[in-house]
């Protein structure tokens, strides 16, 4: 554990991040810290899930394996017939489907409130519930709109594409080859690796794990901070798999740009491409500053957002 890196944590996190962790890369080469837990600690990522996602998506282009244009329904049969059948993968990387944040069906203010007051896992559906109801969701117009329904369509499709699980996707196409040796989808809480955290909300209070199998690729992923050192390494030298996923390709809300989830804004004369997570008990962090090849990792046991700790971190780096 790098001990300078842990003191700059410390200093720069809120009191209440308690259980937290840092990976960075610059010209010192990648150093990691933890507070509170062992370095082995493995931690929700929640959306950064999404850009792992585009990473096996936009591999799965250079696979030939899919087209952008796909739509939903060649992969996933059970949307043939259905308005999101007809939605294309590219529409879905990029957040322009025109599927809505969550379907209907799940009854999301529900659920919210459920996370809020009991610390409930608010995604327990497996892939056939969530194909029947996305089957009734109505597909609006195509437009800069976050859905976390399209990326779990989005990486089941292309799981389907490569004749496999989501789970052992990510495990054969990204984990085993960076050399990720915790970076894992569980379905279920008896999959929860043997060094698994326990989040906690903003308050403090406990949170049920978020696992399952529709959940997976847009927020059911975990890692440790040294896998996601190891997977900022692999970005940043462009040998990741799927690391044209990086390069926006469309126009996104708030001025921003987008690749496959991985989104860019320029911030004081800087470019940094980034994606930001939360779960009911963990929050974490991933940017870029790809010109000056440094990056950084924020993880925590806590439920409270990272954005500005990461950037300032991410600005503080030495250029390679």
């Amino acid at each position: 554990m790098d001990v300078r890196l842990a003191a700059e944590l410390r200093a720069a996190l809120p009191r209440r991040h308690r259980v937290a962790a840092v990976a960075a890369l610059d010209a010192r080469g990648v150093r990691t810290a933890v507070l509170g837990v062992p370095p082995a600690s493995d931690f929700e990522i929640g959306s950064v899930s999404k850009g792992l996602t585009g990473l096996l998506y936009a591999d799965a282009l250079d696979r030939g394996e899919l087209t952008a244009s796909t739509p939903l329904a060649d992969l996933l049969p059970d949307l043939a017939g259905a308005p999101a059948g007809r939605v294309t993968l590219r529409s879905l990387s990029t957040h322009r489907s025109g599927l809505p944040r969550l379907p209907p069906g799940m009854h999301p203010h529900r659920r919210s409130v459920d996370v809020l007051r009991h610390g409930t896992n608010p995604y327990r559906e497996t892939l056939p519930e969530l194909l029947a109801l996305t089957r009734q969701v109505r597909v609006g117009r195509p437009r800069p709109a976050y859905s976390n329904l399209g990326f779990e369509l989005l990486g089941h499709a292309v799981a389907a594409a490569a004749g496999t699980s989501y789970q052992d996707l990510l495990r054969q196409r990204l984990a085993e080859p960076v050399g990720l040796g915790c970076c894992y989808a569980p379905y279920a809480v008896s999959e929860l690796g043997p060094h698994a955290l326990t989040g906690r909300g903003g308050r403090g209070g406990p949170r049920e794990p978020w696992v399952g199998e529709a959940l997976a690729p847009a927020g059911g992923v975990r890692a440790s901070v040294g896998s996601m050192g190891t997977l900022l390494e692999a970005l940043l030298a462009g040998t990741a798999p799927g690391v044209r996923a990086l390069e926006p390709r469309a126009d996104f809300t708030g001025g921003l740009r987008i690749g496959a989830a991985w989104l860019t804004v320029r911030v004081r004369e800087r470019e940094v491409t980034w994606h930001n997570g939360r779960t009911g008990g963990f929050a974490s962090f991933a940017g870029m500053d790809r010109g000056a090849r440094t990056g950084v990792v924020l993880l925590s046991a806590t439920s409270s957002g990272l954005d500005r700790v990461g950037l300032r971190l991410l600005e503080g780096l030495h250029p390679v």
